[in-house]
């Protein structure tokens, strides 16, 4: 069936009805009035033949048909939007944008944290929204469901998009200066006798433990987290060592008690990169947004 008769408009309806599951949440988002929201939920559910939505106590819950619509019907938008943004060019200070930006805890910090401190004093009618890293990162890119993704190029492997170096990081071991079992350089063989904080990225591979298990280094794990923003603060007043970024661990040392030391055995040092969507390729906010991240990443 062609698209003779339909009425595109109720695409954005259905992507705003999915993405609240509820028709005033989704109204607001449209800026349109509740009435409207539920007409076209009306029209909708009499295209497809389904109600799409329906009530379980006070919230509303997707059909089967609706949950697979989903994902069609984000990167339709996606698309849509992309198309008729293409023509127009971008003032940071008088259009408005929302863009959602997938980075690890130690990219938001270091980078991003300074980029929405810039963009607050700079262009303040932007929104920046960022999430954690996800193991669908390329699907979610896919689909429009993030803008950009700061990843290392060693987990981002072989994603086909466009990309831009953003910054290296080496990996450097770090201990409280009154920790007396660590002395001015650590080998492979005493780091293997200390207790150990190791970084789980959960659903991803952490570099730093891959390195290790590849080198053959055993570790005297004691304590884990998924947070590696977290490491240099259970380091502190600890016996404990761990491996983090130096960049990360610089930026902690004037706030919290740390001996910075060279790694127990040669890392590889990590690549940060910036990832995209084709179709965002040539948008103007997106070339403004991805230029001011660069700019502030040649400078870390």
């Amino acid at each position: 069936m062609g698209l003779d008769g339909v009425d595109l408009n109720l695409l954005l309806a259905l992507d705003a009805l999915l993405v609240e599951r509820n028709v005033t949440r989704a109204a607001e988002r449209m800026y349109v009035g509740q009435p409207a929201m539920s007409a076209s939920l009306g029209r909708l559910r009499k295209h497809f033949d389904d109600p799409l939505l329906v009530r379980e106590g006070r919230t509303l819950v997707p059909t089967p048909l609706a949950l697979s619509l989903a994902p069609l019907v984000r990167e339709a938008v996606a698309a849509s939007e992309a198309v008729f943004r293409r023509s127009r060019g971008f003032d940071p200070l008088a259009d408005r944008r929302s863009f959602t930006i997938m980075a690890s805890d130690y990219v938001t910090l270091i980078l991003l944290r300074p980029l929405l401190a810039k963009l607050a004093e700079e262009a303040p009618l932007q929104r920046v929204n960022v999430v954690p890293v996800q193991s669908d990162f390329a699907e979610q890119l896919r689909k429009g469901d993030i803008d950009l993704l700061v990843l290392p190029t060693e987990i981002a492997g072989s994603l086909a998009v466009p990309h831009r170096h953003l910054f290296n990081d080496r990996y450097v071991l770090i201990a409280d200066p009154d920790n007396d079992a660590v002395g001015s350089t650590v080998d492979a063989e005493q780091f293997a006798q200390l207790p150990y904080v190791a970084y789980s990225a959960g659903p991803l591979p952490s570099i730093a433990e891959s390195q290790l298990d590849a080198l053959g280094i055993p570790r005297r794990a004691e304590v884990s987290t998924q947070n590696f923003v977290i490491v240099p603060f259970l380091v502190t007043g600890s016996r404990f060592v761990s491996l983090v970024h130096e960049k990360l661990a610089r930026h902690f040392a004037g706030q919290v008690r740390l001996r910075v030391l060279e790694a127990p055995a040669p890392l590889r040092p990590i690549s940060e990169a910036l990832f995209w969507s084709p179709r965002n390729t040539h948008d103007p906010a997106h070339s403004w947004l991805r230029e001011r991240i660069s700019v502030l990443a040649a400078d870390l």
